[in-house]
Parts: C-alpha cells; structure tokens; sequence
C-alpha cells in the first residue's frame, strides 16, 4: 500500500531532522568532553539510528528488513567488512552487522554535503571520502587519504567494492583500487556479507508503490584472512567476490524453492 510508504518515509524523515540537532548539539559537544567515551558513545548513537530505521520500515511499512548476522568488531584490530550494494538500506545494515565497535564506511562525496544528518555524521565518525568523478589526481589523493585512514583507524573499515548501487540484483565488477589500498596498510581479517531483495526498491518512486513487499536478506559469506600487505592483492578480492556471488545465487535459490 502506498499509504504505508508515505507513513514510513514521513516518520524517518522526520526522525533524521530530529535527529540532526541532536547530534549537533549534544553527541558531539559530548565527545569533544569525554574523549575517552568516544568510540563507545558513538556505537550507541549510530547503532540506535540504524534500529530506528529498520523498526520504522518493518512495523510502520510493512517491510522485512533483516536483523543482520553479526560480528564483533572490537576484539581485533583491521577489520574489514565487505557487502554489495542494493539500496541505501545496506548502510543501516552493515553498521548493525557490527557489535561493540562502529564501522568506517567509505562513502560518495556527494553525501558529504547539504544532507541533514547524514553529512555531519559522515565528517563527526570521518568517513573516508571517494568521488568516482573527480578528476584523475583527485582520485589518486582520495586513494591515499583512504590508505592513510586504513592504517590508522582503530575501528571496522566497511566498503562496498561495486562503488554504485546494482541496476539488475546481481553483484557487478569490482572497482578494486579501494580495496588494494586498504590491503595495501596492513593484514586484515575481512568478513564478507551478502544482500538480497532491495534492489528493485532502490528508486524512491519504487519504494513508495511496494515498501510493504519489500523483502530484503542478509547473509554472512566468510571471513578471509589477509596477512601480506606487500603481495597481489587482486586474486584475493577475485575470491571473495566469487564467493559473494555464489551466496547470492544459493540464496535465491532457497527461495525459489
């Protein structure tokens, strides 16, 4: 039903502009006082943000998006997370895909900016900062600043290795030079994750005529240990993509049957 739709978008939209003063004002002062509660601060407040939306969407909408497969991401040091890209439903998800640690999600510059919320939460957890259409040197430097954030961030790094959002449902090409940078800084243990039955609602008129048959999936692929920040980091990436692409077509088929 439409009328669900317009009732979830109107509820969360509504919550983000509530929730923008208060991060302003009070989450960040809060952290510039109390340093030493930053990190666990942090994965309170965002943590709560992403159940605020998936609540709003499952009771309000109709929807069913999963309560993701979890790990925890504060009892080891470089952690990758790595999922394909349907919606913007998937960043909700992989934030609550961690416990006791929040993810540092490399995002799109054009989310930087000018959006309530979201931008100021992108610069107050420092997101790293890609922009696909920048200019040759520009992506060389937002590569290094992306290294450099990947040596020395003392919580979960998470990307989406397609770079955009699936027009189709199936996981596309990798864009790798995220991901050999980040390899590149360090050995990681990288948890990879698979979604599913978001992408035909990845289009604001699609969401609003089907919320309520929106019926997402998500499932933990593997964990894959990189220890050779020196070595090709290419047949790596290949593998869990090929992994990741055999979930999702296991996945449908346990649905189709």
């Amino acid at each position: 039903m439409k009328l669900r739709g317009y009732l979830a978008l109107f509820v969360t939209c509504t919550g983000l502009l509530l929730f923008d003063p208060v991060q302003r004002l009070l989450i960040a002062p809060y952290l510039r006082l109390r340093p030493s509660r930053r990190i666990a601060t942090m994965t309170a407040w965002i943590r709560w943000m992403a159940a605020f939306l998936r609540r709003c969407m499952n009771f309000i909408g109709g929807s069913k998006i999963p309560t993701p497969p979890t790990i925890a991401g504060n009892v080891e040091d470089g952690v990758l997370l790595v999922m394909n890209h349907q919606s913007l439903f998937d960043i909700p998800l992989i934030v609550s895909a961690v416990t006791g640690v929040y993810p540092r999600i490399v995002t799109r510059r054009r989310y930087a900016t000018k959006i309530p919320l979201i931008s100021h939460l992108i610069r107050l957890y420092q997101y790293p900062i890609v922009d696909p259409a920048a200019t040759r040197e520009e992506i060389a430097n937002s590569v290094k600043q992306l290294a450099e954030i990947a040596r020395t961030t003392d919580v979960p790094l998470a990307i989406f290795p397609e770079g955009t959002r699936t027009k189709d449902g199936e996981i596309a090409r990798f864009k790798t030079k995220g991901m050999k940078a980040i390899l590149a800084t360090r050995p990681w243990t990288v948890y990879a994750y698979v979604v599913d039955g978001f992408w035909e609602r990845a289009k604001f008129k699609d969401f609003l005529g089907g919320v309520s048959d929106l019926d997402g999936k998500m499932e933990f692929v593997g964990r894959f240990e990189w220890s050779d920040p020196e070595g090709d980091a290419l047949p790596f990436i290949h593998e869990i993509r090929g992994q990741m692409v055999e979930r999702l077509e296991a996945m449908r088929d346990e649905t189709a049957e």
